[in-house]
Protein backbone atom coordinates (compact mmCIF):
# COMPACT_ATOMS: atom_id res chain seq x y z
CA UNK A 1 0.00 0.00 0.00
CA UNK A 2 1.22 3.53 -0.71
CA UNK A 3 1.99 5.80 2.21
CA UNK A 4 0.26 8.55 0.25
CA UNK A 5 -3.07 6.72 0.68
CA UNK A 6 -3.01 7.64 4.37
CA UNK A 7 -1.77 11.24 4.13
CA UNK A 8 -5.23 12.79 4.53
CA UNK A 9 -8.13 12.15 6.88
CA UNK A 10 -8.47 11.43 10.58
CA UNK A 11 -7.76 7.72 10.53
CA UNK A 12 -9.17 4.32 9.73
CA UNK A 13 -12.15 2.41 11.09
CA UNK A 14 -11.44 -1.33 11.17
CA UNK A 15 -14.46 -3.66 11.06
CA UNK A 16 -12.48 -6.73 10.09
CA UNK A 17 -9.97 -9.05 11.71
CA UNK A 18 -7.55 -7.03 13.81
CA UNK A 19 -4.43 -8.61 12.27
CA UNK A 20 -5.42 -7.23 8.87
CA UNK A 21 -4.96 -3.67 10.08
CA UNK A 22 -1.61 -4.08 11.84
CA UNK A 23 0.53 -2.95 8.85
CA UNK A 24 -1.49 0.27 8.77
CA UNK A 25 -1.35 0.74 12.52
CA UNK A 26 2.45 0.32 12.39
CA UNK A 27 2.63 3.50 10.28
CA UNK A 28 1.09 5.46 13.17
CA UNK A 29 -2.21 5.87 11.35
CA UNK A 30 -5.07 6.31 13.90
CA UNK A 31 -7.19 3.14 13.86
CA UNK A 32 -10.53 2.55 15.56
CA UNK A 33 -11.51 -1.10 15.97
CA UNK A 34 -15.22 -1.84 15.78
CA UNK A 35 -16.55 -5.11 17.17
CA UNK A 36 -18.96 -5.93 14.33
CA UNK A 37 -20.13 -9.15 12.78
CA UNK A 38 -22.45 -9.69 9.81
CA UNK A 39 -26.07 -10.20 10.80
CA UNK A 40 -26.42 -13.98 11.21
CA UNK A 41 -28.42 -15.63 8.46
CA UNK A 42 -28.82 -12.43 6.41
CA UNK A 43 -28.09 -13.15 2.76
CA UNK A 44 -27.39 -10.72 -0.07
CA UNK A 45 -31.03 -10.60 -1.16
CA UNK A 46 -32.18 -9.55 2.30
CA UNK A 47 -29.38 -7.00 2.61
CA UNK A 48 -30.50 -5.47 -0.69
CA UNK A 49 -34.09 -5.34 0.54
CA UNK A 50 -33.14 -3.71 3.83
CA UNK A 51 -30.99 -1.19 1.99
CA UNK A 52 -33.86 -0.20 -0.30
CA UNK A 53 -36.13 0.24 2.72
CA UNK A 54 -33.73 2.74 4.23
CA UNK A 55 -35.37 5.69 2.51
CA UNK A 56 -38.70 4.72 4.08
CA UNK A 57 -37.32 4.74 7.63
CA UNK A 58 -39.55 7.67 8.76
CA UNK A 59 -42.70 5.81 7.64
CA UNK A 60 -41.60 2.65 9.39
CA UNK A 61 -40.71 4.50 12.58
CA UNK A 62 -44.06 6.29 12.68
CA UNK A 63 -45.97 3.07 12.00
CA UNK A 64 -44.08 1.27 14.76
CA UNK A 65 -44.82 4.02 17.23
CA UNK A 66 -48.53 3.76 16.42
CA UNK A 67 -48.54 -0.02 16.81
CA UNK A 68 -46.52 0.04 20.03
CA UNK A 69 -48.72 2.78 21.48
CA UNK A 70 -51.75 0.57 20.91
CA UNK A 71 -50.10 -2.11 23.03
CA UNK A 72 -49.51 0.41 25.81
CA UNK A 73 -52.90 2.10 25.58
CA UNK A 74 -54.95 -1.12 25.56
CA UNK A 75 -57.58 -1.35 28.32
CA UNK A 76 -58.59 -5.02 28.65
CA UNK A 77 -61.78 -5.55 30.66
CA UNK A 78 -63.13 -9.03 31.45
CA UNK A 79 -66.75 -8.55 30.41
CA UNK A 80 -68.44 -11.91 30.23
CA UNK A 81 -68.37 -15.68 29.99
CA UNK A 82 -69.66 -17.09 26.71
CA UNK A 83 -70.00 -20.45 25.03
CA UNK A 84 -67.18 -21.04 22.53
CA UNK A 85 -69.56 -22.20 19.80
CA UNK A 86 -71.23 -18.79 19.82
CA UNK A 87 -68.25 -16.60 20.66
CA UNK A 88 -65.87 -18.09 18.09
CA UNK A 89 -68.44 -19.24 15.51
CA UNK A 90 -67.36 -22.88 15.79
CA UNK A 91 -69.63 -24.67 13.34
CA UNK A 92 -69.86 -28.45 13.21
CA UNK A 93 -66.85 -30.39 14.47
CA UNK A 94 -64.35 -27.54 14.69
CA UNK A 95 -61.57 -27.28 17.25
CA UNK A 96 -59.27 -24.34 17.87
CA UNK A 97 -55.65 -25.04 18.79
CA UNK A 98 -52.55 -23.17 19.95
CA UNK A 99 -49.92 -21.99 17.51
CA UNK A 100 -49.85 -21.57 13.74
CA UNK A 101 -51.94 -23.85 11.46
CA UNK A 102 -51.30 -27.58 11.82
CA UNK A 103 -52.91 -30.80 10.61
CA UNK A 104 -53.64 -33.92 12.65
CA UNK A 105 -50.82 -35.77 10.89
CA UNK A 106 -48.29 -33.15 11.98
CA UNK A 107 -49.56 -32.47 15.50
CA UNK A 108 -47.31 -32.96 18.50
CA UNK A 109 -48.09 -35.59 21.13
CA UNK A 110 -49.66 -33.28 23.74
CA UNK A 111 -51.79 -31.50 21.14
CA UNK A 112 -53.02 -34.82 19.80
CA UNK A 113 -53.86 -35.91 23.33
CA UNK A 114 -55.86 -32.73 23.93
CA UNK A 115 -57.74 -33.26 20.65
CA UNK A 116 -58.60 -36.84 21.69
CA UNK A 117 -59.93 -35.51 24.97
CA UNK A 118 -61.92 -32.68 23.36
CA UNK A 119 -63.58 -35.05 20.85
CA UNK A 120 -64.75 -37.27 23.71
CA UNK A 121 -65.85 -34.25 25.75
CA UNK A 122 -67.98 -33.05 22.84
CA UNK A 123 -69.48 -36.54 22.33
CA UNK A 124 -68.20 -36.82 18.76
CA UNK A 125 -66.71 -40.23 19.58
CA UNK A 126 -66.91 -42.70 22.45
CA UNK A 127 -63.51 -43.68 23.86
CA UNK A 128 -59.96 -42.66 23.04
CA UNK A 129 -59.47 -45.02 20.09
CA UNK A 130 -62.68 -43.89 18.42
CA UNK A 131 -61.66 -40.27 19.10
CA UNK A 132 -58.27 -40.86 17.50
CA UNK A 133 -59.93 -42.33 14.41
CA UNK A 134 -62.35 -39.40 14.25
CA UNK A 135 -59.49 -36.89 14.48
CA UNK A 136 -57.65 -38.57 11.60
CA UNK A 137 -60.76 -39.00 9.43
CA UNK A 138 -60.91 -35.44 8.13
CA UNK A 139 -64.31 -34.85 9.76
CA UNK A 140 -62.78 -32.54 12.38
CA UNK A 141 -61.58 -29.09 11.32
CA UNK A 142 -58.58 -27.54 13.07
CA UNK A 143 -58.24 -23.75 13.32
CA UNK A 144 -55.60 -21.68 15.14
CA UNK A 145 -57.02 -19.91 18.19
CA UNK A 146 -55.34 -16.74 16.92
CA UNK A 147 -57.50 -16.84 13.78
CA UNK A 148 -60.60 -16.41 15.98
CA UNK A 149 -59.14 -13.68 18.26
CA UNK A 150 -58.54 -16.30 20.94
CA UNK A 151 -55.60 -17.83 22.78
CA UNK A 152 -55.11 -21.06 24.71
CA UNK A 153 -52.20 -22.21 26.89
CA UNK A 154 -50.06 -25.23 25.93
CA UNK A 155 -52.09 -27.44 23.51
CA UNK A 156 -54.63 -24.62 23.49
CA UNK A 157 -57.57 -26.76 22.42
CA UNK A 158 -60.92 -24.93 22.52
CA UNK A 159 -64.02 -26.95 21.64
CA UNK A 160 -67.56 -25.65 21.00
CA UNK A 161 -69.01 -26.50 24.43
CA UNK A 162 -66.25 -24.86 26.46
CA UNK A 163 -66.78 -21.65 28.38
CA UNK A 164 -64.63 -18.71 27.35
CA UNK A 165 -63.61 -15.51 29.09
CA UNK A 166 -64.63 -12.53 26.96
CA UNK A 167 -62.19 -9.62 27.22
CA UNK A 168 -63.00 -6.27 25.66
CA UNK A 169 -60.27 -3.79 24.82
CA UNK A 170 -62.08 -0.59 25.78
CA UNK A 171 -59.44 1.60 24.17
CA UNK A 172 -59.95 0.19 20.67
CA UNK A 173 -63.22 -1.73 20.80
CA UNK A 174 -61.91 -5.19 19.84
CA UNK A 175 -62.58 -8.39 21.78
CA UNK A 176 -60.36 -11.37 22.64
CA UNK A 177 -61.11 -14.75 24.21
CA UNK A 178 -59.50 -17.52 26.20
CA UNK A 179 -60.69 -20.73 27.78
CA UNK A 180 -60.70 -21.05 31.58
CA UNK A 181 -57.75 -22.56 33.43
CA UNK A 182 -58.40 -26.17 34.42
CA UNK A 183 -56.09 -26.22 37.41
CA UNK A 184 -52.90 -28.18 37.99
CA UNK A 185 -51.95 -31.81 37.55
CA UNK A 186 -53.56 -33.98 34.88
CA UNK A 187 -55.29 -31.52 32.52
CA UNK A 188 -56.32 -31.26 28.87
CA UNK A 189 -53.91 -28.44 28.03
CA UNK A 190 -50.97 -30.81 28.60
CA UNK A 191 -52.59 -33.55 26.52
CA UNK A 192 -54.28 -35.60 29.26
CA UNK A 193 -57.70 -37.11 28.43
CA UNK A 194 -58.66 -39.39 31.33
CA UNK A 195 -62.22 -39.55 32.64
CA UNK A 196 -61.21 -37.20 35.48
CA UNK A 197 -60.05 -34.60 32.95
CA UNK A 198 -63.32 -34.82 31.02
CA UNK A 199 -65.41 -34.66 34.21
CA UNK A 200 -63.52 -31.54 35.28
CA UNK A 201 -64.22 -29.87 31.92
CA UNK A 202 -67.90 -30.71 32.26
CA UNK A 203 -67.97 -29.26 35.79
CA UNK A 204 -66.31 -26.08 34.56
CA UNK A 205 -68.88 -25.73 31.78
CA UNK A 206 -71.97 -26.46 33.87
CA UNK A 207 -71.05 -25.24 37.36
CA UNK A 208 -68.11 -22.83 37.30
CA UNK A 209 -68.91 -20.80 34.19
CA UNK A 210 -72.48 -19.73 35.15
CA UNK A 211 -71.31 -18.48 38.55
CA UNK A 212 -68.39 -16.56 37.07
CA UNK A 213 -70.73 -15.05 34.50
CA UNK A 214 -72.97 -13.71 37.26
CA UNK A 215 -70.06 -12.40 39.29
CA UNK A 216 -68.42 -10.59 36.37
CA UNK A 217 -71.76 -9.04 35.39
CA UNK A 218 -72.31 -7.84 38.97
CA UNK A 219 -68.93 -6.09 38.83
CA UNK A 220 -69.69 -4.56 35.43
CA UNK A 221 -66.42 -6.05 34.27
CA UNK A 222 -63.00 -6.72 35.81
CA UNK A 223 -60.09 -4.42 34.92
CA UNK A 224 -57.39 -6.92 33.94
CA UNK A 225 -54.82 -4.23 33.19
CA UNK A 226 -55.09 -2.94 36.75
CA UNK A 227 -54.80 -6.44 38.21
CA UNK A 228 -51.80 -7.24 36.00
CA UNK A 229 -50.09 -3.99 36.97
CA UNK A 230 -50.50 -4.77 40.66
CA UNK A 231 -49.43 -8.38 40.17
CA UNK A 232 -46.23 -7.33 38.38
CA UNK A 233 -45.28 -5.16 41.35
CA UNK A 234 -45.99 -8.10 43.67
CA UNK A 235 -43.56 -10.48 41.98
CA UNK A 236 -45.55 -12.00 39.09
CA UNK A 237 -44.59 -11.77 35.44
CA UNK A 238 -48.14 -12.94 34.45
CA UNK A 239 -47.01 -15.85 32.34
CA UNK A 240 -45.47 -18.63 34.42
CA UNK A 241 -46.02 -16.93 37.78
CA UNK A 242 -49.58 -15.82 38.56
CA UNK A 243 -49.65 -16.16 42.33
CA UNK A 244 -50.38 -12.49 42.98
CA UNK A 245 -52.69 -12.14 39.97
CA UNK A 246 -54.88 -15.03 41.07
CA UNK A 247 -54.93 -13.78 44.68
CA UNK A 248 -55.99 -10.31 43.52
CA UNK A 249 -58.69 -11.83 41.33
CA UNK A 250 -60.05 -13.92 44.22
CA UNK A 251 -60.01 -10.82 46.42
CA UNK A 252 -62.05 -9.03 43.76
CA UNK A 253 -64.58 -11.76 43.03
CA UNK A 254 -64.99 -13.74 46.25
CA UNK A 255 -67.26 -11.30 48.12
CA UNK A 256 -69.61 -11.14 45.14
CA UNK A 257 -69.60 -14.91 44.52
CA UNK A 258 -70.32 -15.52 48.20
CA UNK A 259 -73.51 -13.43 48.03
CA UNK A 260 -74.98 -15.10 44.93
CA UNK A 261 -78.23 -17.03 45.31
CA UNK A 262 -76.58 -20.40 44.78
CA UNK A 263 -76.09 -23.64 46.69
CA UNK A 264 -73.47 -22.91 49.41
CA UNK A 265 -71.64 -26.16 48.66
CA UNK A 266 -71.37 -25.15 45.01
CA UNK A 267 -70.00 -21.73 45.98
CA UNK A 268 -67.53 -23.32 48.36
CA UNK A 269 -66.21 -25.68 45.68
CA UNK A 270 -65.84 -22.85 43.15
CA UNK A 271 -63.96 -20.57 45.54
CA UNK A 272 -61.71 -23.45 46.59
CA UNK A 273 -61.04 -24.36 42.96
CA UNK A 274 -59.96 -20.83 42.03
CA UNK A 275 -58.13 -20.18 45.26
CA UNK A 276 -56.12 -23.39 45.07
CA UNK A 277 -55.13 -22.87 41.43
CA UNK A 278 -52.31 -20.33 41.30
CA UNK A 279 -52.48 -20.32 37.48
CA UNK A 280 -56.16 -19.35 37.19
CA UNK A 281 -55.22 -15.78 36.25
CA UNK A 282 -53.00 -17.00 33.39
CA UNK A 283 -55.77 -17.51 30.84
CA UNK A 284 -57.31 -14.15 31.66
CA UNK A 285 -53.98 -12.36 31.32
CA UNK A 286 -53.46 -14.12 27.99
CA UNK A 287 -56.79 -12.84 26.67
CA UNK A 288 -55.88 -9.37 27.93
CA UNK A 289 -52.58 -9.53 26.03
CA UNK A 290 -54.33 -10.82 22.92
CA UNK A 291 -56.77 -7.90 23.00
CA UNK A 292 -53.77 -5.55 22.98
CA UNK A 293 -51.83 -7.27 20.18
CA UNK A 294 -54.91 -7.53 17.97
CA UNK A 295 -55.36 -3.77 18.30
CA UNK A 296 -51.76 -3.33 17.16
CA UNK A 297 -52.26 -5.51 14.08
CA UNK A 298 -52.68 -4.35 10.49
CA UNK A 299 -50.77 -1.08 10.75
CA UNK A 300 -49.22 -0.52 7.30
CA UNK A 301 -45.42 -0.27 7.35
CA UNK A 302 -45.16 -1.51 10.94
CA UNK A 303 -42.57 -4.17 11.78
CA UNK A 304 -43.98 -4.79 15.27
CA UNK A 305 -44.82 -8.40 16.17
CA UNK A 306 -48.47 -9.14 16.92
CA UNK A 307 -48.14 -12.87 17.68
CA UNK A 308 -45.60 -15.45 18.76
CA UNK A 309 -47.18 -18.89 19.07
CA UNK A 310 -46.18 -22.56 19.11
CA UNK A 311 -48.08 -25.78 18.48
CA UNK A 312 -45.40 -28.27 19.49
CA UNK A 313 -44.46 -28.73 15.83
CA UNK A 314 -43.80 -25.21 14.56
CA UNK A 315 -43.06 -21.81 16.04
CA UNK A 316 -44.84 -18.96 14.26
CA UNK A 317 -44.91 -15.17 14.29
CA UNK A 318 -47.12 -12.47 12.80
CA UNK A 319 -46.09 -8.94 11.86
CA UNK A 320 -48.41 -5.93 12.11
CA UNK A 321 -47.67 -4.64 8.60
CA UNK A 322 -48.13 -8.10 7.04
CA UNK A 323 -51.61 -8.83 8.37
CA UNK A 324 -52.54 -12.37 9.40
CA UNK A 325 -49.75 -14.19 7.53
CA UNK A 326 -47.79 -16.74 9.59
CA UNK A 327 -44.02 -17.12 9.34
CA UNK A 328 -42.95 -20.43 10.80
CA UNK A 329 -39.99 -22.65 11.59
CA UNK A 330 -39.70 -25.95 13.47
CA UNK A 331 -40.28 -25.58 17.21
CA UNK A 332 -37.38 -26.41 19.50
CA UNK A 333 -37.25 -28.19 22.86
CA UNK A 334 -36.87 -25.71 25.72
CA UNK A 335 -34.01 -25.90 28.19
CA UNK A 336 -35.30 -25.88 31.73
CA UNK A 337 -35.85 -27.51 35.07
CA UNK A 338 -37.49 -30.94 34.85
CA UNK A 339 -39.57 -32.74 37.42
CA UNK A 340 -38.03 -35.86 38.93
CA UNK A 341 -37.92 -38.86 36.57
CA UNK A 342 -37.99 -36.64 33.45
CA UNK A 343 -35.34 -35.04 31.24
CA UNK A 344 -35.01 -33.06 28.02
CA UNK A 345 -35.30 -36.31 26.05
CA UNK A 346 -38.90 -36.65 27.31
CA UNK A 347 -39.95 -33.14 26.30
CA UNK A 348 -42.24 -31.98 23.54
CA UNK A 349 -40.95 -29.11 21.42
CA UNK A 350 -42.17 -25.69 22.53
CA UNK A 351 -45.97 -25.40 22.64
CA UNK A 352 -48.72 -22.90 23.49
CA UNK A 353 -50.21 -19.49 22.83
CA UNK A 354 -49.04 -18.17 26.20
CA UNK A 355 -46.10 -16.43 24.50
CA UNK A 356 -48.68 -13.76 23.71
CA UNK A 357 -47.46 -12.45 27.08
CA UNK A 358 -43.98 -11.73 25.75
CA UNK A 359 -45.44 -10.40 22.49
CA UNK A 360 -47.28 -7.73 24.48
CA UNK A 361 -44.38 -6.91 26.83
CA UNK A 362 -44.82 -9.09 29.93
CA UNK A 363 -43.88 -12.69 30.76
CA UNK A 364 -40.19 -13.18 30.03
CA UNK A 365 -39.87 -9.49 29.17
CA UNK A 366 -40.92 -8.64 32.75
CA UNK A 367 -38.72 -11.16 34.54
CA UNK A 368 -36.72 -8.40 36.21
CA UNK A 369 -39.73 -7.86 38.46
CA UNK A 370 -40.20 -11.57 39.16
CA UNK A 371 -36.98 -12.99 40.62
CA UNK A 372 -38.89 -15.88 42.21
CA UNK A 373 -39.78 -17.23 38.76
CA UNK A 374 -36.19 -18.38 38.33
CA UNK A 375 -36.82 -21.07 40.94
CA UNK A 376 -39.42 -22.52 38.56
CA UNK A 377 -37.83 -22.03 35.12
CA UNK A 378 -34.14 -22.09 36.03
CA UNK A 379 -31.37 -19.53 36.41
CA UNK A 380 -30.98 -16.97 39.16
CA UNK A 381 -32.41 -13.49 39.93
CA UNK A 382 -29.52 -11.61 38.33
CA UNK A 383 -30.19 -13.40 35.04
CA UNK A 384 -33.85 -12.35 35.24
CA UNK A 385 -32.71 -8.72 35.36
CA UNK A 386 -30.44 -9.34 32.39
CA UNK A 387 -33.21 -10.84 30.26
CA UNK A 388 -35.45 -7.81 30.71
CA UNK A 389 -32.65 -5.33 30.10
CA UNK A 390 -31.71 -7.12 26.88
CA UNK A 391 -35.29 -6.98 25.59
CA UNK A 392 -35.19 -3.16 25.61
CA UNK A 393 -32.76 -3.47 22.69
CA UNK A 394 -35.36 -5.07 20.40
CA UNK A 395 -38.51 -3.20 21.41
CA UNK A 396 -40.07 0.09 20.39
CA UNK A 397 -41.26 1.53 23.68
CA UNK A 398 -41.79 0.97 27.40
CA UNK A 399 -45.13 0.30 29.05
CA UNK A 400 -45.12 2.49 32.13
CA UNK A 401 -48.44 0.95 33.19
CA UNK A 402 -46.34 -2.14 33.97
CA UNK A 403 -43.59 -0.68 36.13
CA UNK A 404 -40.76 -2.88 37.41
CA UNK A 405 -39.56 -2.01 40.95
CA UNK A 406 -36.05 -3.57 40.55
CA UNK A 407 -35.47 -1.27 37.55
CA UNK A 408 -36.53 1.88 39.42
CA UNK A 409 -40.08 1.39 38.12
CA UNK A 410 -39.04 1.46 34.49
CA UNK A 411 -41.81 0.23 32.19
CA UNK A 412 -41.61 -3.20 30.60
CA UNK A 413 -39.98 -3.42 27.13
CA UNK A 414 -42.90 -3.43 24.70
CA UNK A 415 -43.41 -3.82 20.96
CA UNK A 416 -40.94 -6.34 19.52
CA UNK A 417 -39.40 -4.83 16.38
CA UNK A 418 -38.70 -7.37 13.63
CA UNK A 419 -35.92 -5.19 12.21
CA UNK A 420 -34.13 -4.90 15.55
CA UNK A 421 -34.28 -8.66 16.05
CA UNK A 422 -32.59 -9.08 12.67
CA UNK A 423 -29.97 -6.37 13.18
CA UNK A 424 -28.99 -7.12 16.79
CA UNK A 425 -29.19 -10.90 16.59
CA UNK A 426 -31.11 -10.86 19.89
CA UNK A 427 -33.92 -13.41 19.98
CA UNK A 428 -37.00 -12.66 22.12
CA UNK A 429 -36.98 -14.45 25.46
CA UNK A 430 -39.91 -16.69 26.43
CA UNK A 431 -40.42 -18.50 29.72
CA UNK A 432 -42.78 -21.42 29.51
CA UNK A 433 -44.02 -24.73 30.80
CA UNK A 434 -42.73 -27.97 29.24
CA UNK A 435 -45.05 -30.82 28.23
CA UNK A 436 -44.14 -34.48 27.77
CA UNK A 437 -43.80 -35.44 24.12
CA UNK A 438 -46.28 -38.28 24.55
CA UNK A 439 -50.01 -37.49 24.84
CA UNK A 440 -51.70 -37.84 28.19
CA UNK A 441 -48.69 -37.54 30.50
CA UNK A 442 -48.80 -33.79 31.15
CA UNK A 443 -46.34 -31.19 32.37
CA UNK A 444 -42.81 -32.34 33.12
CA UNK A 445 -41.04 -29.06 33.78
CA UNK A 446 -40.59 -25.38 32.90
CA UNK A 447 -37.86 -23.35 31.32
CA UNK A 448 -36.60 -20.38 29.35
CA UNK A 449 -36.41 -20.39 25.56
CA UNK A 450 -35.70 -18.05 22.70
CA UNK A 451 -37.89 -17.43 19.69
CA UNK A 452 -36.14 -19.14 16.72
CA UNK A 453 -34.36 -16.68 14.46
CA UNK A 454 -35.30 -18.46 11.23
CA UNK A 455 -38.93 -17.31 11.17
CA UNK A 456 -37.80 -13.71 11.73
CA UNK A 457 -35.54 -13.90 8.70
CA UNK A 458 -38.39 -15.24 6.58
CA UNK A 459 -40.73 -12.53 7.83
CA UNK A 460 -38.15 -9.80 7.17
CA UNK A 461 -37.72 -10.97 3.58
CA UNK A 462 -41.51 -11.00 3.10
CA UNK A 463 -41.71 -7.49 4.53
CA UNK A 464 -38.99 -6.26 2.18
CA UNK A 465 -40.75 -7.82 -0.79
CA UNK A 466 -44.04 -6.16 0.19
CA UNK A 467 -42.76 -2.69 1.00
CA UNK A 468 -39.54 -2.08 -0.94
CA UNK A 469 -41.61 -0.64 -3.79
CA UNK A 470 -44.06 1.08 -1.41
CA UNK A 471 -46.63 -1.62 -2.15
CA UNK A 472 -48.78 -2.12 0.94
CA UNK A 473 -50.33 -5.62 1.00
CA UNK A 474 -53.99 -5.39 0.03
CA UNK A 475 -55.12 -7.34 3.12
CA UNK A 476 -53.50 -4.81 5.45
CA UNK A 477 -55.45 -1.66 6.16
CA UNK A 478 -55.24 0.92 8.93
CA UNK A 479 -57.71 0.28 11.76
Amino acid sequence: MSDLFFDDGDGIVNVGIESFIEPIRSKNVPVTDVDWKPYPGVDDELIDGLTELGEHEPKIRDANERAANRLVEARPIWRDIQNARTALDLEGMTLCHAGPPVTWDNMSGPQRGAVIGAIQYEGWADGKEAARIKAASGDVSFVPCHDRSAVGPMAGIISPSMALAVVENEAYGNTAYSNLNEGLGEVLRFGAYTSDVLENLEWMEQELAPVLKQAVAAHDGIDLKLLSSKALQMGDEVHNRNVAGTALLVRELAPTIATLDEDPHRIEKILSFIGNNEHFFLNLSMAACKSATDAAANVPWSTVLTAMARNGTEFGIRISGLGDEWFTTPAKVVDGLYFSDYSKQDASPDIGDSSIAETSGVGGFAMAGSPAITQFVGGHPQEALGYTKQMYEITITENTNYALPPLNFRGTPTGIDLTQVIETGIQPIINTGIAHKEPGIGQIGAGIGRAPRECFLTAMQAYCNAYRNETVPVEVSEQ
